[in-house]
């Protein structure tokens, strides 16, 4: 089993949140990431998904294509929704949906000011390679952790997002 639980068909079991895992339409198809500002309570300065906590009423789609539009101004009419992939439960009590959707190469987006202090696109191979995929551990809350880490150009991809591309991962080797 992957640090945090996989998903696969949870009810009930928490916060709902979701991402959207935006693959770039180009012969090297790439993989969005945002940067979290400094400032912010929980996740400051980490690399995730744009991505946040499920409104009332709302599904997972219209959750990850929403935040994503705020977060870094990526329009939702320009998301090709494939699906969803394993939901994933974090250390926090957050059951996240990623959502895997095509969007177009190069668009020009516009982080969120007071949220994202950056965003970037790694190749969709590399996050995907179990060799660049690199089981951790960790003292957290005095106890061993463990977790997946991702290191492209200098960013640190890792704990909930980088597990997410590790169940991705598998998932595609088992279809």
């Amino acid at each position: 089993m992957l640090p945090g639980d996989l998903m696969e068909g949870a009810t009930d079991v928490g916060k709902e949140a979701a991402v959207l895992v935006a693959i770039t339409d180009r012969d090297e198809p790439g993989v969005i990431f945002t940067v979290r500002r400094e400032h912010l309570r929980t996740h400051a300065g980490q690399v995730s998904f744009p991505g946040g906590r499920c409104d009332p009423g709302e599904g997972a789609v219209e959750a990850a294509l929403r935040e994503a539009d705020e977060e870094i101004g990526l329009p939702q009419s320009v998301v090709d929704v494939w699906g969803m992939a394993d939901r994933y439960r974090t250390i926090t009590g957050y059951c996240v949906t990623p959502v895997l959707g095509l969007v177009p190469a190069d668009l020009a987006l516009a982080p969120h000011e007071h949220e994202v202090a950056d965003w970037f696109e790694a190749p969709l191979s590399f996050v995907l390679d179990p060799a660049n995929q690199q089981l951790m551990s960790a003292e957290f809350q005095g106890r061993t952790r463990h977790y997946y880490e991702i290191n492209w150009q200098g960013r640190r991809i890792w704990g909930a997002t980088a597990a997410m591309l590790v169940n991705l991962k598998r998932r595609l080797e088992w279809a």
